[in-house]
């Protein structure tokens, strides 16, 4: 359902957000369980869409709106 609002966060920042699928591959569905942690290592969001940002260490739980995801993109 956040497709749209990703591809246009990619096209205007130009930028690539790489997509993982967890739901038929086990290896990136246990990378997604090891990257969603809090400090405390208690879940951090336990769903998805689940986003990343590798540069900053941002996270962002569930469906984005777009000034939010690109803020994201832009480690603000």
């Amino acid at each position: 359902a956040n497709e749209p609002i990703v591809e246009q966060v990619e096209k205007e920042l130009n930028v690539k957000i790489e997509r993982i699928e967890v739901w038929h591959n086990a290896e990136n569905a246990a990378f997604l369980e090891k990257i969603d942690k809090n400090e405390d290592g208690s879940v951090f969001c336990g769903g998805i869409p689940f986003f990343l940002n590798e540069v900053t260490g941002k996270k962002l739980c569930g469906p984005q709106k777009l000034e939010k995801l690109k803020e994201w993109v832009q480690g603000k």
